[in-house]
């Protein structure tokens, strides 16, 4: 198996990697995360809006995440991403994992941002892992510190607090070219995801392999009662080498999010040149 050095966003690096999504033989995901009710926010859509008027109610119920006080969590591929914002104290933490300790290769990553420092926890595991140059200066169980002058720019390792959401819903919602509500606070449709590159819950590859599909990409979506969206699910269909997929993105405890705890001394080290090498 060769091991593709990781280039893709956040999310794209924990759940669709090519490389690595090969290795876990699953095609399809399912979460069963139920995002709670925060703070107040917007007030919830009527029941009986379509059309533009159910647009702009999901168009709207991004707002809230720009206030950047949420938890997310994030499935696909047989993978997960999960962790919070708090842009009031300039701190995020993301925990992801790919596969399991029985696939080819598996991954876990603790991200940890507090704005100037970021350190990130590593672990390999799988019988591919061994393939991996300086694999055992990645697997230290520490958190390792992070040069931030070697991850500028870095979509996989940085974090951008003017961009706090890690899964670019708000791009995504803005692609939305067919939309119908289904229930109380509950919308289907179509989006077009061909111009959502920037969005952290897709991979680049994944949507240039969709071609002309991806201009009617199937998703749901559901909002609390203060018309905040509380989750979105992407029904990405077979592409390349890509099985169908059900991309799926939450968000619960608005304005009740914590702020990110700093790893202790004893328990960091400085990052290895292998980290770099390995996510550039």
């Amino acid at each position: 198996m060769k091991i593709r050095r990781f280039s893709a966003t956040a999310f794209a690096a924990a759940l669709l990697i090519p490389g690595l999504a090969a290795c876990n033989g699953n095609g399809t995901s399912d979460a069963s995360a139920t995002p709670s009710a925060g703070a107040s926010g917007s007030v919830a859509p009527s029941a009986t809006a379509s059309g533009s008027a159910a647009k702009q109610a999901l168009l709207d119920s991004t707002n809230a995440i720009r206030e950047g006080n949420f938890r997310f969590a994030m499935t696909g591929a047989g993978s997960t991403a999960e962790g919070q914002v708090h842009q009031p104290s300039q701190s995020a933490e993301m925990r992801m994992t790919i596969g399991d300790p029985s696939s080819d290769l598996m991954m876990k990553l603790d991200l940890i941002h507090a704005k100037p420092d970021s350190w990130v926890k590593l672990e390999l595991g799988g019988t591919a892992a061994t393939q991996i140059p300086g694999v055992k200066n990645l697997n230290t169980g520490k958190y390792q510190h992070l040069d931030q002058s070697r991850i500028k720019g870095n979509r996989a390792l940085g974090f951008d607090f003017e961009k706090i959401d890690p899964a670019g819903s708000a791009v995504l919602t803005q692609g939305i070219t067919d939309v119908r509500q289904s229930g109380e606070g509950a919308y289907e449709g179509t989006v077009d995801v061909s111009k959502a590159a920037e969005a952290g819950s897709l991979d680049p590859a994944v949507i240039t392999a969709l071609g002309a599909q991806a201009q009617s990409v199937p998703f749901t979506a559901k909002v609390d009662p203060q018309g905040r969206l509380s989750e979105l699910v992407l029904k990405i269909p077979a592409a390349g080498q890509s099985a169908a997929q059900d991309v799926k993105i939450t968000y619960s405890d608005y304005g009740a999010a914590a702020a990110a705890q700093k790893p202790s001394a004893d328990q960091v080290v400085e990052a290895p040149p292998e980290l770099y090498n390995l996510f550039n």
